[in-house]
This record gives C-alpha cells, sequence and structure tokens, in this order.
C-alpha cells in the first residue's frame, strides 16, 4: 500500500482500501520506473511476530531463518486443491511461476505456506501437499515454495488500532480469516501488505505489490552504489 499522509484506522479498512486502490499502485509502478522522485515506498506496519516452522525434512525456521529475504506467507490445507483458504491455481501461476523462472535473480524471495487442518490448527501432512504440489504445479521447487508445519495463529497474531488478523466468523474459510490473507514480509522481517489469496485479482495485485517491494530494495542499492563512488 502507498504511503499517504495517515495510516488506514483499522485493518479492516486497510483491506478494503488495499482492494479498491491495487490497480492504481499497479500503475504507479508501471509509470515511475524511470522517475526515481515519484516513486511511492508500501507502507510498513511494522515487526511480524515471531515464529518456529518445520518443514518435512525437519528443518526448522524462525524469524531470522528469513533474514534478507522477501518472503510471501500464505496457509495451505491438506484438502487443496478442492478446498483451500486460498486459491493454489492462481498463486502457483502468478507468483511461483514467476519465482522460478527468475531463480537466479529472485532467489532471495520466498513463498512460505503454514499447513493447517482447515479448522486454523496445525498439521504435519507436509509430505501429502509436497506430492500433490509436486502433481500439480510444474517444476515444484521446495527450495522456492516451502511447505512448513506450526503455529500459524503465532504469525498471523498482529494487531493494528484495536483491529486482529485473527478474525472468526463463519464467512471465512474453516472459520478463521487468517486462513485467505497473504503476508508480504520485508528483508526486515516487517509485514509490508496483507491481502485476501481468494482470488485472481488479490493474487495479481500481491504480485505486483511484490514488485514495488523489489524496486524499493534496487532504488535503495543505487543510490549506495551512487553515493561510494562519490566518495570514491
Amino acid at each position: 500500500m502507498a504511503k499517504s499522509n495517515s495510516k488506514a484506522g483499522s485493518l479492516k479498512s486497510v483491506f478494503a482500501l488495499l482492494l479498491l486502490f491495487g490497480p492504481a499502485l499497479i500503475l504507479i509502478f508501471i509509470s515511475t520506473r524511470g522517475c526515481e522522485h515519484k516513486f511511492k515506498e508500501l507502507d510498513d506496519y511494522g515487526a511480524i511476530p515471531k515464529f518456529s516452522f518445520t518443514d518435512a525434512r525437519g528443518k526448522v525456521y524462525t524469524n531470522e531463518s528469513f533474514k534478507n529475504q522477501i518472503v510471501l506467507y500464505t496457509t495451505i490445507q491438506p484438502s487443496c486443491p478442492d478446498s483451500c483458504g486460498i486459491t493454489i491455481w492462481h498463486l502457483d501461476q502468478l507468483i511461483y511461476q514467476t519465482l522460478r523462472e527468475n531463480k537466479k535473480r529472485l532467489h532471495h524471495v520466498k513463498l512460505v505456506s503454514i499447513l493447517t487442518d482447515g479448522a486454523g490448527n496445525p498439521d504435519k501432512r507436509i509430505k501429502d501437499v509436497e506430492f500433490m504440489l509436486k502433481d500439480r504445479v510444474e517444476g515444484f521447487d521446495p527450495s522456492i515454495w516451502l511447505i512448513v508445519s506450526g503455529d500459524a495463529k503465532a504469525l498471523y497474531n498482529i494487531k493494528h488500532n484495536g483491529q486482529t488478523l485473527l478474525q472468526e466468523d463463519k464467512k471465512y474459510f474453516g472459520g478463521f480469516g487468517f486462513q485467505e490473507l497473504m503476508l508480504l514480509s520485508d528483508k526486515s522481517n516487517h509485514l509490508r501488505m496483507v491481502l485476501p489469496g481468494k482470488t485472481e485479482s488479490t493474487i495479481r495485485t500481491m504480485r505486483d505489490h511484490m514488485a514495488l517491494l523489489e524496486k524499493e530494495y534496487d532504488i535503495k542499492a543505487f543510490k549506495l552504489k551512487k553515493k561510494s563512488a562519490k566518495v570514491d
């Protein structure tokens, strides 16, 4: 979400604004590639909560594991692809395939899906889910798309202006809103974007926001290189 004079009043209004202004942000990205002074950075919603996840091979991941990496967090369920908190097909086609096809350039960008049982609880059937993804996702690479087990609620336990991502309602998948959300974390483990992952449009918007975050780091690196050149 582009910076403005004031923060959104609540997470609920943030979601509505993101969906409403997503296309505009995409236009900002396209029209300002060569106009550094017009570039708008994504808002910073602070550090994401501490977590501990484990993959199928027993490797443990914490916040420190993803230091200096851009990470897109989602949930995933053993019932996928038929019944999921997010749309696996579009997550694959719009985000995963982009990361796979540009693995060398985007080696620092990861897709991490936390396995839940559909009711918001941890699930350990990681190998079953990886088997499903290998069967349905072209070139599935577990080093790019990590499937992990652990307490997803710990990660999504984020509050902003009295609102929480851990909303419960029958309208949500499995009764828990967080199972439908994608979280974008920057290289400092700070939350930079939240969007639902139930539709093609919101996943496409998240992909473009990931590009905005990538450009933010490109600009900072360029400025640093330019500054160093002046010193030399």
